[in-house]
């Protein structure tokens, strides 16, 4: 099922604005729960967390930027 332009930026916008910062908090709260690991350690797991969140919603962010397909033609 594909989602309309309009949903998918819809759920790009809740993606950005909702779920971008709870998924920091939580990275940030599992990563306190360890011991201070080392600096470039520390680096890399929030570069590749920062990367990985990405990933999945990379088909829902293409295109949104544009104007919509499946609006008529302005005269």
């Amino acid at each position: 099922m594909t989602l309309s332009w309009k949903a998918r930026r819809r759920w790009a916008l809740f993606a950005l604005v909702v779920a971008l910062p709870l998924y920091i908090v939580v990275a940030v709260n599992v990563i306190d729960l360890f011991d201070r690991p080392p600096f470039l350690l520390e680096l890399l797991i929030y570069t590749v967390l920062g990367i990985l969140w990405a990933l999945p919603l990379k088909k829902l962010f293409l295109g949104i930027s544009k104007p919509d397909p499946d609006a008529p033609p302005e005269q």
